[in-house]
């Protein structure tokens, strides 16, 4: 008996000699049970749409604390949890407001939602002003030439030339102050993002959270986004000699509130490569409940979000897991991000307060997704830009999964996750998501829709998803070769500049 049983410990321990050094695929020790498990908390009504800065949002990031503590993952230095605390304004919208621009009559909620500001009601003069941009570097200045004191200003969305979703809305608040500090009464700016109007306003019309700096005020104007309408044309705006604005609300209330981005470190084990660090991310907020998440029944009101992103929180754990059982050579960040549904906050929280300096960071591994419509795959978004191809295509062939390279290219899926606030300061990044090609019906049935809950999901799938995630990880931390960006990127110069190469 004692000679079976050394027997079977030497051949486990050869067998965990082998995997540490080579990138096959080991026997992962997570199962189907142990997900299902993880999925039925994570988006079970107890937590009710892990809303950032809500109790569910807490407990979701008190469970993944936990499992980083029993995983063996370290806080970084100088901290003594796993929990990097974010300062969040927290404003509740105005119980009644109006817009009336040159005669026509908008109707709030279907025509124009407002964001923040004080109580106000006036009659005052309107002004376009490209994007309402100053750029002192580039010598950019839309408000050049421009009197806007005492007027509402209204402009494009974003900084110029800025397309994907997360830039536009990362430039609210700059845009708000550059207004603010000219005298303007009101900011409206024109939407014009890849998704419905609906889906912007669900988020944005109800309680808005921003990040608060500690010496932040409060704005004193109304900042406002408008819809096209049939009775007031863009173009008109933007050309009109005149413009008479009539506005008015009872304002917001604002507070304070706190949520987190949920962070461990491995060690690796390397004594050259262990000061190089693999930075694994997937966000843990969803939407919440109600009116907070959009459309829902009386029945349920609840937004689990178990696709998106339960889904990635659970591959991020188990990969966390499988790593500590056999640590690679470069060492591991695990980052959990609070704030992605409003605007990738928390991920450019810690892009802009790193816990571990970013020049030692060579890659950013994100996790996420909006569903699947195809359990043979996974998607890339970010394929052919990071010099990763190949590690990829290794890190998911053990487990017979093609790979689709950059799905829906028209719903710019790279620059709607975290991965992009990694990206801008010139870190390699890219997201790993289900495998799907398109936003078809299959996608949409469950994307932020009351119906994405645990019991929905296909967990053979999930398995093999996280099985994928986690050997992908583990090439790309052990292997001799660093991810970069493609030529002529629009990142590369950021990563230039990050890590000092000419």
């Amino acid at each position: 008996m004692r000679y079976y049983l050394f027997l079977l410990l030497t051949l486990g321990l050869v067998n965990y000699s082998t995997a540490q050094q080579s990138d096959k695929a080991p026997e992962f020790s997570f199962n189907e049970y142990d997900i299902r498990t993880q999925m039925e908390f994570l988006a079970s009504d107890a937590l009710e749409g892990r809303r950032t800065a809500s109790r569910g949002n807490d407990m979701a990031a008190e469970y993944i604390a936990a499992h980083l503590r029993a995983y063996g993952y370290a806080p970084p230095a100088g901290m003594s949890d796993h929990f990097q605390r974010i300062p969040f304004a927290a404003t509740q919208p105005p119980v009644s407001s109006s817009m009336t621009v040159n005669g026509a009559s908008l109707q709030a909620g279907s025509d124009f939602i407002i964001l923040s500001g004080p109580a106000v009601t006036a009659k005052a003069k309107g002004i376009f002003a490209g994007h309402g941009w100053v750029d002192a570097e580039t010598s950019h200045d839309d408000y050049a030439g421009l009197d806007v004191e005492g007027k509402v200003v209204f402009v494009l969305p974003g900084p110029p030339g800025a397309k994907d979703p997360g830039s536009i809305v990362g430039a609210m608040s700059a845009k708000r102050k550059l207004a603010e500090e000219r005298g303007a009464i009101a900011l409206v700016e024109l939407y014009q993002l890849p998704f419905p109007w609906e889906m912007f306003a669900g988020y944005f019309g109800g309680e808005s959270l921003q990040v608060m700096e500690e010496e932040e005020e409060e704005s004193t104007i109304t900042y406002a986004w408008l819809n096209k309408v049939d009775a007031l044309s863009f173009t008109d705006i933007q050309t009109a000699k005149k413009l008479k604005v009539q506005l008015s609300s009872t304002g917001f209330i604002r507070n304070k509130v706190q949520s987190q981005n949920v962070v461990g470190v491995l060690e690796g084990t390397d004594p050259e490569l262990k000061d190089e660090y693999l930075l694994i991310t997937a966000h843990y907020d969803h939407v919440g409940v109600g009116k907070q998440g959009g459309q829902y029944t009386e029945t349920d009101s609840i937004f689990n979000g178990a696709r998106d992103n339960a889904f990635g929180t659970i591959a991020l754990l188990n990969t966390a897991r499988a790593l500590a059982e056999m640590r690679p050579k470069r060492s591991i960040i695990v980052l959990a991000v609070t704030g992605e549904e409003i605007g990738l906050l928390g991920s450019a929280y810690y892009a802009d307060h790193p816990l571990i300096p970013l020049d030692k960071v060579i890659f950013n591994f994100n996790t996420d997704g909006a569903g699947y419509s195809d359990t043979g795959a996974v998607s890339i978004f970010g394929w052919n830009r990071t010099g990763t191809n190949e590690m990829l295509e290794a890190g998911v062939a053990p487990f017979n999964l093609k790979i689709i390279g950059d799905p829906a290219p028209e719903q710019g899926l790279f620059d709607r996750s975290d991965n992009v606030s990694f990206a801008r300061k010139g870190i390699p990044a890219l997201t790993f998501s289900p495998g799907f090609s398109e936003f078809d019906a299959e996608i949409l049935e469950h994307y932020h829709q009351v119906s994405d809950e645990a019991s929905s999901i296909d967990y053979a799938y999930l398995k093999v998803y996280c099985q994928a995630f986690a050997h992908s990880c583990r090439v790309i931390a052990n292997s001799s070769k660093l991810p970069v960006w493609a030529e002529g990127d629009k990142y590369e110069e950021a990563g230039k500049e990050l890590y000092k190469k000419d």
